[in-house]
This record gives structure tokens, sequence and C-alpha cells, in this order.
């Protein structure tokens, strides 16, 4: 999706980006997420060029993301990996919160089930919650190239 791709980059965040880095994403999943949205048109209402939507929407279906339904393939419903991003938006959505609205949340994320509020957080698999990012660090995973990891290492 974005003009270029990050393949000196060995990262899973980067290879994201690659996908749903672009500035109209996470705007549609959200929108296909929490509005309903599954036609072409029920997505115009982000104020998006149609040749940009179009080129969005078919990189989504292309990338797993989306996939085409419907009688004619004129919808567009998330898959697993889509509804996967609400954590994504989520956890963005509440950095606005707490960095850019000044007057408080605009959309509050709530349980249909229960009706409690939903955050997304860090959490440790041993001990619990990650309470300071400080804590947090970079590990070579199995995924990594091992000369790459050898440097990682080393610093």
């Amino acid at each position: 999706m974005l003009g270029r791709t990050y393949d000196a980059e060995v990262c899973s965040a980067a290879r994201a980006l690659e996908v749903v880095g672009e500035r109209w994403s996470l705007l549609i999943v959200r929108k296909a997420l929490f509005a309903g949205a599954r036609r072409f048109g029920d997505f115009r209402s982000l104020g998006i060029a149609t040749n940009v939507l179009a080129k969005r929407l078919d990189g989504f279906v292309d990338a797993g993301i989306m996939e085409r339904t419907g009688p004619d393939g004129a919808e567009y419903a998330l898959t697993e990996q889509g509804r996967e991003l609400a954590t994504v938006v989520v956890a963005l959505t509440a950095w606005g919160d707490r960095h850019l609205a000044p007057d408080g949340p605009p959309v509050l994320y709530m349980h249909a089930g229960c009706g409690g509020s939903v955050a997304q957080r860090l959490v440790c698999d041993t001990c619990g919650e990650v309470n300071d990012p400080a804590e947090l660090r970079a590990v070579p995973g199995p995924g990594m190239p091992a000369e790459i990891a050898a440097r990682m290492s080393a610093s």
C-alpha cells in the first residue's frame, strides 16, 4: 500500500505498515468493523477519492484482510485477519484520546455483551500487566535471521 517497502527491516511492524500503513487504511477498517460498511458506497462518507478507495479495497482483498462477498461480488467483508485489526484501531484510538482529544474521547468502544468499556493493554504472560513501556525490550524471535540476531544480542 505504501509507496515504498521496508525490505531492509526485519520487523513484523514494518511488514504490517506495508499493508495498513497508508493514511486511509485503518479508517476503512474502522468503518467496516464498527459501522458495518460493506459496499463501496458505504466507505465514501470517509471522503476518500474513488480511485484511492478502490485501490485500498482491492489491496485489502489481495492481502487477505477483506474478501468480496454477495451475489455480484460488490460487498467487502472483513476476514478473521481483518477483524483482528480491531485491537490496533482500539489502541490507536486510546492513544489519540489521551493526547489529541482535549474535550474527551469522541467515540467509546463498548462490549456489546455486557456494556463494559473496551481497552487494549500490554500484558506479560508471566506476571500480568506491564504498566510502563520502558519495561519492554525487543529480543530476537524465531523468525529473526541468525546474523541479525547475533548483532542484536551483541549490542
